[in-house]
């Protein structure tokens, strides 16, 4: 007899971190969902993989690629437990970290410290 799975459990076939979609599930290592993809952060200059921002019920939390266990259609898996996502850190704001590396910027923080 066949079984067959519905696609809420089903995550779908492998998919590369470049087409992952916002509003993916995200679960932790025991197939809990934490939450959902928010952004995908990527050095894209040396076109690398760095980790995901998420969605989760206290607040969005970046998890680093080396917890990313499997990417696909419908579902993210983590290597890491429910618990460990919640002590994950905020992610920093890449706005905030342009913003800072103006060089009109970087003059007035150099000169507000004299």
């Amino acid at each position: 007899m066949i079984q067959s799975v519905s696609d809420t459990d089903d995550p779908g076939p492998a998919i590369s971190y470049k087409a992952l979609p916002k509003g993916t599930r995200v679960l932790a290592s025991d197939g809990t969902e934490v939450g959902r993809v928010r952004r995908v952060q990527d050095n894209v200059r040396e076109n690398i993989f760095d980790g995901i921002v998420i969605e989760t019920r206290r607040g969005k939390r970046f998890v680093d690629a080396p917890e990313v266990g499997h990417i696909a259609e419908r579902a993210v898996t983590l290597t890491i437990s429910a618990e460990e996502v919640a002590a994950l850190p905020v992610p920093r704001s890449p706005m905030r970290e342009r913003i800072e590396q103006m060089p009109l910027v970087r003059r007035a923080k150099r000169e507000l410290r004299r």
